[in-house]
């Protein structure tokens, strides 16, 4: 595949100025990147001749998706903790990624959080981080490729594991067919989510690829799968708003299926309540995001390694059903779950 050349200046001017007033948007006090780096993990505190530590965290989130506002959330947070100058970009295209990751290198933050939906396209822009002394950790997506793209730390859910778990529950629920809706194409985590259901699912396991973005053709793919396919008795979906489409869809294909979903918002904790959804694998991104910034800042301060760069620090799977949803229901009302 042809690597596309590099955006214009004018562009990666506007990226570097977005990179520096995002934060504004999320924590209040807090300005974008106000001092120098410092390399040495052990004097790092005293990054820009008593300036802020500045981190710099880059994902491949949709914007106004529920699940990355947790994320923020939590990082900004942890951000305000620990006195940190915090700034969050995202584009869910891989080279897109990539870039806003170099222009963090060019702005000599102090340390940079990504995920790696799309590793490979990660690959090159972390060795850069890497070679110009800053540290790199990992969140959420990239169970797999943490370790070997050299990153110091990781925070997340094992994705297979997550999935082979959601194959037993299907199997307590005598579930037969069930259909694992794929919004993204490419994304690793999801692909390894359906790839372990498939391991462990008594049943018949297939995936419906959607376009993601566009929830009407997302429902109306789900919809026609299920009036062509009667057998289908479960639809698991890879987003909470993804799992409220497919109740929709199971109603307007007539069809008798049940939904489960992993992650979960707000909205869907309702759903579970209201029995509409069986249940949610909660990977607490909020956690992922607090952890991530708080996880640099250890570094930076203190030398510390979360897992000691060998072992993830994982946040799930945690299963959400009907019988405990009532004490995760309170965070999610305040914006944490």
């Amino acid at each position: 595949m042809n690597t596309p050349p590099p955006p214009p200046a004018s562009q990666r001017s506007v990226r570097v100025a977005a990179l520096a007033v995002a934060l504004g948007l999320l924590v209040t006090g807090c300005s974008a990147f106000g001092g120098q780096s410092e390399s040495d993990a052990g004097s790092a505190g005293k990054a820009g001749s008593g300036g802020r530590i500045r981190i710099a965290m880059v994902t491949h989130g949709a914007k106004g998706d529920a699940f990355w506002d947790l994320v923020k959330k939590g990082a900004a947070e942890a951000a305000a903790k620990d006195d940190v100058d915090l700034t969050y970009t995202s584009d869910p295209d891989g080279s897109g990624q990539a870039e806003l990751v170099r222009d963090a290198i060019r702005e000599k933050v102090d340390g940079i959080a990504v995920t790696l939906a799309k590793p490979q396209a990660m690959r090159g822009p972390i060795a850069q981080a890497k070679s110009a002394d800053i540290p790199v950790v990992g969140l959420n997506s990239g169970t797999d490729s943490w370790r070997p793209d050299g990153l110091l730390e990781f925070f997340g859910q094992d994705e297979s594991v997550a999935g082979r778990a959601v194959g037993d529950k299907l199997n307590g629920l005598d579930a037969k067919h069930a259909l694992c809706v794929i919004h993204e194409r490419g994304n690793v985590g999801l692909e390894a989510r359906c790839a372990g259901v498939k391991k462990t699912f008594g049943g018949q396991t297939e995936n419906l690829y959607v376009e993601g973005t566009d929830p009407t053709a997302t429902s109306a793919a789900m919809t026609a799968k299920l009036r062509q396919d009667p057998s289908i008795d479960e639809v698991v979906t890879n987003g909470a708003q993804f799992a409220l489409l497919a109740v929709k869809a199971v109603q307007a294909a007539g069809s008798r299926a049940g939904v489960a979903t992993f992650d979960l918002n707000k909205d869907l904790v309702k759903a579970v309540q209201s029995g509409d959804v069986q249940f949610a694998v909660d990977q607490q991104p909020y956690l992922q995001g607090y952890l991530a910034v708080d996880g640099l800042w250890l570094y930076r301060t203190n030398g510390n390694i979360s897992g000691g760069g060998v072992s993830p620090v994982l946040t799930g799977p945690a299963f959400v059903t009907k019988a405990n949803v009532a004490s995760v229901a309170r965070f999610a009302d305040g914006g944490t779950r």
